[in-house]
C-alpha cells in the first residue's frame, strides 16, 4: 500500500512534477495565511472578550493596541505562508501579485487563472477552519451584543472573515482609492524586496520584510478599508461568511453606508497591483538595468513567480 500511495500520490506521483504542485501550493500558502490572519482578528473580536481576557463582554477594539494586535497577527501570517509556499511557486497567495507578475515579470497568463482559483479555495477552507474553531465565541459575540447575522448589527463579527468601508464613507470611492493605494504600495515594494539588481535581503529574510510591509500598510491605511489589498483574501472568507449565515453582509456586501462592496476589494487591489508594478518599474528597475547593475550573486529566488524579467 506505501509503494501506491508513493507512486500515486506521494513525492514519487509524476503530477507532483507538473504546475499541479504550483497549485497545491498556493493553496496551501494562502491557506496558512488566512488561517492565522482571520484567526488573529477572531481573537480580536469575539475569543478574548468571550474568554474573559477583555475588559467585558464586548470589549473591542478599545485602545490602538487592539488594532496592533491585528496588524502583527498578519504580519506573522504573511511570513509562514511564505515559508510555506515560497520554494515551489513562490508564494503568490494572493491574486493581485500574480497578475502584477504577469503583466510586468513574465509569469505566464495560462497560469493565473488557476493561481487564482487555488488562492481562493486556501482562503475559503481557511475561512472554515476558523469558523470551526471560534464559532461558539463567536455566537457568544453576537449574543452579548445582540447582534443579528445577516443585518448590520453583526458587521462586527462578520468582519472576523472579510472586510467592509468605514461608516463616514458614503460611496465607493474612498473605499477603493484606499484599496488600490494600500496594494499599489505593497505590490511595489515587494518588487523592491525582490529584485536582485537592488538590496535584495539575504539570508532568506524575504518573508520577513514582506510581513513587515503588510504591517505597515495596516497601521498607516488600514482603518478606511480593513486593508484587504488581496482578493482572494477577502472573496474567499466573504463566500464563506455568506454560506455561514451573514448573507447581504457578506454578499453582495451591504453596510447601509456603502452597498454591494464585494467586487471592490476584488477590482481595486488588482488596479492597484499594476499601477504598483509599473510605478517600480519606472523609477527604480529600468534605471537599475540601464545601469547594469548584476544580479547579487548571493541571493537565490526560488520558482518562476520571481524572476527579474525586464
Amino acid at each position: 500500500m506505501m509503494g501506491v500511495w508513493h507512486i500515486r500520490m506521494g513525492a514519487g506521483a509524476a503530477w507532483r512534477r507538473t504546475v499541479w504542485g504550483e497549485f497545491l501550493s498556493e493553496y496551501l500558502g494562502t491557506f496558512t495565511l488566512i488561517a492565522f490572519g482571520d484567526g488573529v482578528v477572531a481573537m480580536a473580536v469575539s475569543a478574548l472578550n468571550q474568554s474573559g481576557r477583555a475588559e467585558t463582554n464586548h470589549t473591542i477594539f478599545l485602545a490602538s493596541g487592539d488594532w496592533l494586535l491585528i496588524t502583527w497577527g498578519w504580519c506573522i501570517a504573511v511570513v509562514l505562508a511564505i515559508y510555506v509556499a515560497g520554494g515551489i511557486s513562490g508564494a503568490h497567495i494572493n491574486p493581485a501579485v500574480t497578475i502584477a507578475l504577469a503583466v510586468k515579470r513574465g509569469f505566464p497568463w495560462s497560469k493565473v487563472p488557476h493561481y487564482i482559483f487555488a488562492q481562493v479555495a486556501g482562503a475559503f477552507t481557511a475561512a472554515a477552519l476558523v469558523y470551526l474553531n471560534y464559532k461558539d465565541a463567536i455566537k457568544s459575540y453576537e449574543g452579548a451584543t445582540h447582534a443579528v447575522r445577516g443585518q448590520t448589527s453583526s458587521i462586527a463579527s462578520y468582519s472576523i472573515f472579510a472586510t467592509f468601508p468605514a461608516g463616514y464613507f458614503h460611496n465607493p470611492v474612498g473605499p477603493f482609492i484606499d484599496e488600490l493605494i494600500g496594494t499599489a504600495l505593497l505590490i511595489g515594494i515587494v518588487l523592491a524586496v525582490i529584485d536582485e539588481r537592488n538590496l535584495a535581503p539575504k539570508g532568506n529574510l524575504g518573508p520577513w520584510i514582506i510581513g513587515l510591509i503588510v504591517a505597515g500598510i495596516g497601521m498607516s491605511f488600514g482603518a478606511n478599508t480593513g486593508y484587504a489589498i488581496n482578493p482572494a483574501r477577502d472573496f474567499g472568507p466573504r463566500l464563506f461568511a455568506w454560506f455561514a449565515g451573514w448573507d447581504g453582509v457578506a454578499l453582495p456586501g451591504n453596510y447601509g453606508n456603502v452597498n454591494w462592496y464585494w467586487w471592490l476589494p476584488i477590482v481595486a487591489p488588482i488596479v492597484g497591483a499594476v499601477i504598483g508594478a509599473l510605478v517600480y518599474d519606472f523609477f527604480i528597475h529600468h534605471v537599475l538595468m540601464a545601469r547594469g547593475e548584476p544580479p547579487s550573486p548571493d541571493i537565490e529566488v526560488k520558482g518562476e513567480a520571481v524572476e527579474d524579467l525586464p
